[in-house]
This record gives structure tokens, sequence and C-alpha cells, in this order.
């Protein structure tokens, strides 16, 4: 009797195992929340988004202007020589040359030297004379060794009257003050010791087949009748001497 008492018993439990009482199940940790790093990637975001807008539409918003390709010297025109076009940002607080303008800049002078590869912006011409006070231009025509094979504008150079003395040849007292004259100035002493070049012939077909070269020089106007007077009879000759400052 005792026996099947304990097997019915056990006949009315269930065979599962037995759940954990709510009481017993382990605490979640609860979730940690940043706001202020939720905030700072959505504007992050927001900044890039905008940044790239911008880029976008100034790549849209492009103005075709002015660039030199040549060292412009002062007193020198842009011309379509010396200058092409390139693409540059829109912008209404930079007084920019269109490249549409180029034919009217041909009638502005560089106010100073514009070196090659500068955008060009109207401030940097004018219209009226760009001489300095108490300077004056002198042409020169030289014949080959009469100049440095590699001279250029901006170039200081001394300028040398070498004129042959023909007084002993003479027959006339006017013969041989005009010889005199020429002695005087071929002597080692320069016409003028620091005149700057301002332009030099563009015309490399016939400097190459004469061997002559035509420069502009910048000179004190008190010199300026003596080495036009040279220069008229072909006798000038120019070497390179150190610039200011050098």
């Amino acid at each position: 009797m005792k026996i099947q008492e304990r097997t019915g018993a056990g006949a009315g439990r269930s065979a599962g195992p037995a759940q954990p009482s709510v009481g017993d199940r382990l605490p979640t940790p609860p979730r940690e929340r940043k706001p202020a790093l939720a905030a700072l990637a959505v504007l992050l975001i927001l900044l890039g988004a905008l940044g790239a807008t911008t880029l976008v539409l100034q790549a849209g918003d492009r103005i075709e202007v002015v660039k030199v390709t040549d060292d412009i010297q002062a007193g020198e025109s842009v011309t379509k020589d010396n200058a092409t076009s390139v693409l540059v940002a829109a912008d209404d607080s930079i007084n920019y040359v269109k490249w549409s303008q180029l034919a009217s800049l041909k009638s502005y002078k560089a106010k100073s030297t514009i070196y090659k590869g500068t955008v060009v912006i109207g401030d940097m011409f004018t219209e009226g004379s760009t001489l300095p006070s108490g300077k004056a231009s002198v042409g020169v025509a030289l014949k080959e060794g009469q100049y440095p094979a590699d001279i250029k504008p901006g170039d200081v150079v001394a300028v040398y009257n070498v004129g042959t003395n023909n007084s002993g040849s003479g027959s006339g007292s006017g013969s041989g003050s005009s010889g005199s004259d020429s002695s005087s100035g071929s002597s080692n002493t320069p016409i003028v010791a620091d005149a700057k070049v301002n332009t030099k012939s563009d015309d490399s077909n016939a400097t190459i087949s004469t061997g002559n070269l035509l420069l502009t020089l910048l000179v004190d106007e008190g010199d300026a009748a003596a080495v036009a007077r040279a220069a008229a009879a072909g006798a000038v000759a120019v070497v390179h001497v150190p610039g200011p400052g050098n």
C-alpha cells in the first residue's frame, strides 16, 4: 500500500524542468543614451552636405579671364601673343579682366612688371604714361656682338658708345669736332651705368637671320640724348650689370 501511494503522488507531477520564478531573473543593464554625440554626428553630416553643395555651385559659376604667359614690363600691353584664358570662380569683389575684354586691353599699359602666370586684374593697368618721373625711353638697334645673348626685359645694363675715333682722318674742323665727341663717348666710362631694358624685339625670325636686336631702354632724361646719338650712329653696346640691391 505505501509503495502505490508514493507512485501515485509522483505521477501527478510535471516531467518538465522547474522554471525559475520572476524574482530569480538577472537584471538587464540599462542602455546608455548619448544625445550630445548624436547631435554632433547630425551636425557633421549637415556641414558636409553644405560644403559639397557649395563646391558644386562654385564649379558651375566660373568665368573666363586673362592670364599672362610672359613677363609684362611696365609700359607694355597685354595681347593675344602673351596671354591665355583660364577659368576661375566668379567673384564680384575681384576686378578680373575677362577674356572677352582682351582686345580693349591693348590700349592700356602695365603700371609695373606683371610676372608670367599672373591672372591680371584691372588695377594693374593705366591709360596714361607709365614712365617714372625723370626717366626717358630710348630705342636702340644692336648688331650681333653688341648685346648679351640672354638679354631680356627687366635686365639692368650699362650702355657704352663703341664708335671709332675718326678725328685724324677728317679734313675739316667740323669732322674733327665730331670725332672728338665720339672719342669722349667711347672711353671705358659707360654713357649710362644702369639702364633698364623695358622691351625687347619679338621679331625672332629677323633677329635670327640678321643678328640685329631692337631694345627699348629706360634711362635718366639727362642721358637720353647721348644714348640716342650713339644709337643713331649704330655705336651702342650694352652689357649686363648687377641691378639695385644685388
